[in-house]
């Protein structure tokens, strides 16, 4: 296999784990649980924070920054949210160092204590509600939609590059509304931005449901999330966008005065996707020779490489390759002319087949003296030699085709594995034997909830709003049920 990768069918886990490195998408840090995202992961993390970023804006939202720092004091306002959070929280408790004069070297200075302890950051719901109640006075003031891109902390013991790290980087949107059905619109309207980007850009198709009260974020009236499958069988919480409800405004007292010249509580939502989507992008389409690429996200659309004997050939062939670059530039198509003399061709097409690169064109002498070159698509390995000077709508044309498949086959895949429980027997058997996402019944209490997770390590990954629902009879209490949820076993 490509790379020394394991197999991935054995083991997806160590497979997984290879291929971020290896792929040169980040390797872990000296820094227990946090990781170094390398040039190449990050550029597609790049490409993913501007694409949504763009999305943000078309729909009202704009940018601001908020401190890394939060007062303890902050954190214990909204009970829910601190008993969410309290025990991944990293606390600073001093802001000096000194050297010790017993010779153990640098130690904290017990003298610089903070008068009130400060949690880096775990996510910004407390620093930004109690920063919107120097904002907010009327309803003039509303709406407030503030996106900002940064990194979080939150303690973790085990620990996965992308998919569960100490630190990772993420955008979290906060906004306030005058109303309750604004802030359940603005709510849902994010919701479907990130579904469209799953969908259109990373070509990931999901499930957009509710979560369970079990499930949902601490300090949220209701949890939305976007759900999607990876090629193991697991499921992905890829995005989530939470309902707040006044939860925050009455525990940092944000009230406004209506237009009657009363006053009222803001209501408010959160919403969030991370790095984790680039672990997403990952599991959900790479095989055994490395990554797959959907072009929309692809740092490198094209990837030329010249075959040559000799500096003559070299030359002529390089020229032939600025030509086709000139005409992808006029495109906006990206790519990467690979002129390197000290590795052999083989060597380099193994190389971006592990990094995913969609379209791989390769020329030779014998191709200049007919004006042709191969053309290789990396989802279906498939070659073609074809006219050189048709290769511009070839290229654009196969980016389509490319994108439009990648995302037909993780649906085909997605549509393989979702089954129907029609009872428990029958549902332990699809966790254990097929995995997948797996509609059951579900009686609505958090003791069934629990007796699943406990017995099948499955949990319910969302309540589909999307899908219309019957009534029926739990699959383990035989209580009423309002309609199926979906269960699998998740990351």
């Amino acid at each position: 296999m490509s790379k020394g990768l394991p197999d991935k069918n054995q083991n997806f886990s160590a497979w997984y784990n290879e291929l971020v490195k290896k792929a040169d998408l980040a390797e872990n840090s000296s820094v227990r649980g946090c990781m170094v995202i390398k040039p190449y992961g990050f550029s597609i993390w790049e490409k993913m924070q501007s694409t949504l970023d763009s999305m943000f804006k078309k729909s009202g939202h704009q940018n601001a920054y908020f401190p890394l720092f939060v007062p303890k004091s902050y954190l214990s306002k909204e009970a829910d949210h601190v008993k969410g959070f309290a025990k991944e929280c990293a606390v600073v408790t001093h802001y000096r160092l000194i050297n010790d004069d017993k010779g153990k070297g640098l130690i904290v200075d017990p003298k610089a204590k903070l008068e009130e302890e400060l949690i880096v950051r775990p996510t910004s719901e407390t620093v930004i509600w109690n920063t919107y109640k120097n904002w907010i006075q009327s309803y003039r003031d509303l709406p407030i939609l503030i996106n900002q891109w940064a990194n979080v902390v939150r303690w973790e013991m085990r620990t996965r590059l992308f998919l569960r790290t100490s630190e990772f980087l993420w955008q979290e949107g906060h906004t306030a509304h005058s109303t309750k059905e604004e802030a359940k619109e603005e709510t849902l309207k994010i919701l479907d931005i990130y579904s469209e980007f799953l969908e259109k850009t990373m070509a990931i198709p999901v499930l957009k449901g509710i979560k369970s009260e079990n499930e949902k974020f601490a300090g949220a009236v209701e949890t939305f999330c976007v759900e999607a499958l990876m090629q193991d069988g697991k499921a992905l919480q890829a995005g989530t966008s939470h309902f707040l409800g006044q939860n925050f405004a009455k525990a940092f007292n944000v009230q406004f005065s209506t237009p009657q010249g009363k006053k009222e509580y803001v209501w408010g939502t959160s919403w969030g996707v991370s790095t984790r989507l680039v672990g997403a992008l990952v599991m959900a389409h790479s095989d055994e020779k490395g990554l797959v690429l959907p072009p929309n996200l692809a740092p490198i659309q094209v990837v030329m490489i010249p075959i040559f004997n000799n500096e003559k050939e070299y030359e002529k062939i390089n020229n032939a390759f600025n030509k086709i670059a000139s005409q992808l530039d006029n495109k906006n198509i990206s790519y990467k002319i690979d002129n390197r003399k000290n590795n052999k061709p083989g060597w380099k097409f193994a190389e971006y087949e592990l990094k995913g690169v969609p379209i791989r064109l390769a020329l030779g002498p014998k191709d200049l003296e007919n004006n042709t070159i191969e053309i290789t698509r990396r989802d279906t390995l498939k070659k073609e030699t074809t006219n050189i000077k048709s290769i511009r709508d070839k290229i654009s044309n196969y980016l389509i085709e490319i994108q439009n498949n990648i995302y037909k086959k993780a649906n085909d895949f997605k549509n393989k594995n979702s089954h129907t429980a029609k009872n428990y027997e029958d549902f332990k058997n699809i966790i254990k034997n097929k995995s997948g996402f797996v509609y059951a019944h579900w009686d609505g209490t958090v003791e069934t909830e629990e007796k699943i997770k406990k017995e099948t390590k499955a949990t319910i990954r969302c309540i589909p709003i999307t899908k219309k629902q019957n009534e029926g009879k739990c699959i383990v209490t035989g209580k009423k049920s309002k309609g199926m949820v979906v269960f699998a076993k998740a990351y």
